[in-house]
C-alpha cells in the first residue's frame, strides 16, 4: 500500500456528525434507562424527561459528542479502511482487491481497539452530562449542590476539568475496559453485516451501492451491533455515570457482580430495544454520510486529475 488514504478519515468525520444529530435523543433515553433510577420502561422514560426537562432534555450533552464523535468516527472508518487495504495488499498484492472475511474481522477489531482511546473520554463526558439530573434515591442524603437536581457540571469543558481534578486521568478513562469488551467484537458485527447486506441488495452490475442500499445495510448493521453490544454497554454506562453523585463500583467486574446481585440477569439487557431502534437510523446516517462524501471526494479527485 503506497500511503494512508486520508479520504476515509474525512468521510468518517461527516458520517460521525450525521449520526450524532440523528441518534442523540435516543442515546439520552438509553443512558437514563441503563444508569438511572425511577424511569421504568422506555415510554415512561421519554415522558418523564419531556415533562421535567422539555425537548431540551433529549439533547443534553450533545455539543461535545457532535464535535468529538465526528473525530471518533473519522478514526474508526479511517483505521478500518486503511487496515483492510493493508491486509489485502499483504494477502493479494493489491490493496483494492475484495477483502476476505477474516481480513474484515481483523480490521474491525483493530478499529475497535484504537477507537477506545478517543471514545472513552467522549462517552464519559456525554454520560455525566446526561445523568446529572437523573432521579436518585439514597437514604440519609442531605441536599447540596452535588445531589440530583443540582447540576454538577456546567458543560463539557467544566466536566473534563472537574473529573481530572477529582479522579485524575484514570477518571477520564473510567469504563475503558468495558468499552474495549463492547467495541472490539462490536465493530466486527458492524462492518461485516454492512458489507454482506450491502452486497446482497446492490443490483448486479452496479459499481457502487445506491443510497437506499447504503441506508438499509447501515441500519441493519447498526441494529445488530448495538443490540448485541447492550450487556457491556450497560456496564460501561454504569461505570461512567458512577461518580456524578456517589461512587459504587470498583471496576468492570465489580459493576457486573453488583448489577447482577441487585437486579438479576435482565439488567444487562436494559435498553436493548432503544439500542437496536436507535442503532438503525444512527448507523444509516453514519454510512450514508461516509459513503456519499467519500464518493464525492473521489469524483472531485478524478475530475482534478483525469
Amino acid at each position: 500500500m503506497d500511503s494512508v488514504q486520508l479520504q476515509d478519515f474525512a468521510a468518517g468525520l461527516v458520517g460521525g456528525a450525521a449520526s450524532v444529530v440523528v441518534g442523540h435523543p435516543l442515546d439520552t433515553i438509553k443512558t437514563r434507562l441503563q444508569a438511572g433510577q425511577g424511569y421504568g420502561n422506555t415510554l415512561n422514560c421519554v415522558l418523564t424527561v419531556y415533562r421535567n426537562e422539555s425537548v431540551v432534555g433529549f439533547f443534553k450533552g450533545m455539543s461535545f459528542p457532535l464535535a468529538s464523535m465526528a473525530v471518533y468516527s473519522s478514526v474508526v472508518f479511517g483505521v478500518f479502511s486503511n487496515t483492510q487495504r493493508l491486509l489485502s495488499q499483504l494477502r493479494h498484492g493489491d490493496p483494492d482487491s475484495t477483502p476476505v472475511l477474516t481480513d474484515m474481522a481483523l480490521a474491525s477489531m483493530v478499529a475497535g481497539f484504537i477507537s477506545v482511546g478517543i471514545g472513552t473520554p467522549v462517552d464519559l463526558v456525554k454520560i455525566r452530562l446526561q445523568m446529572q439530573t437523573q432521579p436518585y434515591i439514597q437514604a440519609n442524603m442531605k441536599l447540596k449542590p452535588t445531589v440530583p437536581g443540582f447540576p454538577v457540571y456546567r458543560g463539557p469543558i467544566h466536566c473534563i476539568r472537574t473529573v481530572l481534578q477529582k479522579e485524575g486521568i484514570a477518571g477520564i478513562y473510567r469504563g475503558a475496559g468495558a468499552m474495549l469488551l463492547r467495541d472490539v467484537p462490536g465493530y466486527c458485527l458492524y462492518f461485516i453485516p454492512y458489507t454482506i447486506v450491502c452486497g446482497w441488495i446492490t443490483p448486479d452490475g452496479s459499481i457502487s451501492p445506491n443510497p437506499s442500499s447504503i441506508w438499509l445495510a447501515g441500519g441493519v448493521a447498526g441494529a445488530i451491533s448495538w443490540g448485541t453490544a447492550t450487556p457491556m454497554d450497560v456496564v460501561k454506562s454504569r461505570l461512567q455515570a458512577d461518580g456524578v453523585y456517589l461512587s459504587k463500583y470498583k471496576g468492570t467486574l465489580d459493576c457486573i457482580l453488583q448489577s447482577y446481585q441487585n437486579e438479576g440477569l435482565k439488567v444487562f439487557f436494559r435498553g436493548i430495544t432503544v439500542n437496536a431502534v436507535r442503532g438503525f437510523p444512527m448507523c444509516s446516517a453514519t454510512f450514508l454520510g461516509y459513503e456519499l462524501s467519500l464518493k464525492a471526494m473521489k469524483r472531485d479527485q478524478t475530475e482534478t486529475n483525469p
